[in-house]
Formats: structure tokens, sequence, C-alpha cells
């Protein structure tokens, strides 16, 4: 049964309460050869344990990561345990091995009876089974990440309905289906708006207002143009996607809309990639640690929050939620929406 109560803390500051509204930015003072200690440990762990240690080694992962990035010098936190990502493991194993044993046993029928029609069933319960554990592992991988990290103590928070994200995804993946895929930018684009559209810091709310024909635009370009240039164009095309993605990203606060901006350059780009390729590509994984880490540092030193955000007014408004189901499900599907 998942656990749910209402957090009362305000972050209150001692002496006077004066707002503090000026651009912000996050930072990041990660180190890689730390985060290699907690990632060998986990390593270990996981493969002597048969992988069922992984629900702790990413708990411990986040934990770092969440620790060692801070807004107006006060940093976040992680609350999720790997108890709580254990239970929501071996949910998330049951429901794919669940799909998968009746998939497998539709094959089995329909190559003893020849049947042609079985195998068409099996490859429909395939993609309908999948069609239904994406957004169901976006929904719960939002709702658990999300209520279990917090700052100054005001916990994050996500109030999407799953039945209409389901709905949406449904609808929009049906579309692209159709469309040979090229319905794909208005799909990422409706989830985007609906998933960010949910998402509350306290009493701040998120919005998305990026059109799907702007994001077709850049994602045709960008597909185009790096064929042309034999992937040359290829750190253009990530700018323009994470500038699309960012600069429509909004967030409300009382009656202030806050903007966020993204300033780093295709040059930038070019360091980030070439560096994690080689850090990652050229040891064998055990660079990734570092490839990580300058990978937050590359975006808390880019990504500037506007003008308008008062951090010294946010208030909790968030529930607790501990089943981490969804979590699991989209690590193992690497869907990577967190």
């Amino acid at each position: 049964m998942s656990e749910f109560y209402t957090y009362t803390t305000t972050y209150t500051p001692e002496g006077n309460n004066p707002p503090n509204t000026q651009p912000k930015k996050l930072s990041f003072t990660g180190e890689g050869s730390k985060l290699f200690g907690i990632y060998i440990v986990n390593m270990l762990l996981t493969v002597v344990t048969l992988g069922f240690y992984y629900p702790w080694a990413k708990a411990a992962n986040l934990r770092y990561l969440y620790q060692e990035t801070a807004l107006d010098n006060d940093h976040f936190t992680f609350h999720g345990t790997g108890k709580e990502m254990f239970r929501g493991f071996i949910k998330a194993i049951l429901l794919i091995f669940g799909l998968y044993l009746v998939v497998g046993l539709i094959s089995y029928f329909a190559t003893k009876t020849g049947i042609v029609l079985l195998s068409l069933l099996s490859f429909l319960v395939l993609m309908g089974g999948f069609m239904y554990l994406i957004p169901l592992a976006i929904h719960g991988s939002m709702k658990y990440r999300l209520s279990r990290s917090s700052w100054r103590g005001i916990h994050f928070g996500y109030r999407g309905d799953r039945a209409t994200l389901m709905k949406e995804f449904f609808i929009g993946t049906i579309l692209a289906m159709l469309t040979l895929g090229l319905y794909n930018s208005w799909l990422i684009t409706t989830l985007y708006r609906y998933v960010i559209g949910h998402i509350r810091f306290g009493n701040v709310a998120f919005s998305f207002e990026g059109k799907g024909a702007d994001f077709f635009v850049i994602n045709l370009k960008g597909v185009i143009l790096s064929i042309i240039t034999l992937g040359i164009y290829m750190f253009w095309y990530m700018k323009e996607r994470a500038e699309f993605l960012v600069h429509n990203t909004k967030m409300q606060q009382d009656d202030r809309t806050i903007d966020l901006h993204i300033d780093a350059q295709v040059a930038d780009y070019f360091a980030l990639f070439i560096g994690n390729f080689f850090l990652v590509a050229f040891t064998l994984g055990l660079g990734t640690p570092w490839a990580i880490v300058r990978t937050m540092e590359f975006y808390t030193r880019y990504i500037t929050i506007g003008e308008g955000l008062d951090t010294n007014s946010i208030r909790q408004t968030e529930a607790d939620y501990r089943d981490a189901t969804g979590e699991d499900l989209s690590d193992m599907m690497d869907l990577g929406i967190v």
C-alpha cells in the first residue's frame, strides 16, 4: 500500500525575509573521483547479488548527485531509499515478466497450431503492453522521484493523472505509427506539455509552451543536415533541441512568470559530447562517473532561472509518495525521463 501524507515545512531564514527574485543559477560541486567510489561499490554489490542490489545502488547515486547540487547555496536532498525502490523494482520485473510470458505463450501456440492470427495477436499484445507500460513508467517515475526530492525541506511534486497521460500517449503513438514517425515531434511536445505542466515545487508551478510544428522543423533539419555533413551538424542540432526544451519551460509563482535560459554554444556541446565519449569508450565504462559529473556541471553552468523566482517565499504544498514502481520501469525501458 502506498503511503501519503502532507508536509507542512516552510523555509524561514533567521531575521527578516526579504524577496529574493534576482536571476539564479544552480551549482554543482560533485567530483568524479567520489562518484567513482560509489559507482565501483555499487557495481560490485550489484554483480554479487545478481542484480538485486540495483535499487540501493541507484538510491546511493541519486543521493550524491542531489547533495552536490545547490540553489542559493542550499543543497537538494533525495529522500528515496533502496528499500522503497526495491519494492518498485520487484513490481516492475513482475509486470514486464508477465507481459513477455503472455506473449511467449501466444507465440508458442501459434507455432504449434500454425494459426497466423495468433502470431498477429502476440505482436498486438506486445505493442499494447508497452503502450500501457511506458506511460505507467513515466507517471510513476515522476510521481515518486519528485515527491522524494526536496530543497530547504520543501518537496517537489507531480499532480498528473495516470489515465489522462495514458490517453495522450496512446493517441499520439497511434498517430505517429500512421504517419510513419512524422508525428513524433507532436507526440513528444504533447507529453512534455502534460508532464511538465503538472510539476510543482511547493507553490511554484511549471509549464511548457513548445509547439510540435517548431520541434518538427528542428528535428527534420537536424537529421537531414547531420546526415549530409556526416554528423558534424549534430552539435548544432543538440544546441537547438536544448534551447527549444529549456526556453519553452516556464515557472509560475504567484502572479509572476519566470523564464529559463540556456546559453551554451556549439563549441560547448562539442566539448561535452566528445569528452564524455572518450571518457566512457576508452575506459570500458569506468569513466562514466566523470562523464556524469561533466554533464551536471554543463547544465548547471549554462542554464539560468530568470528574474522573478522568490526562493524565500516558496512554501510547502506537496504530498509524499513512496511507490517506486514507475521509477524502476522507466529504468528498465531506458526512458531517461527525469
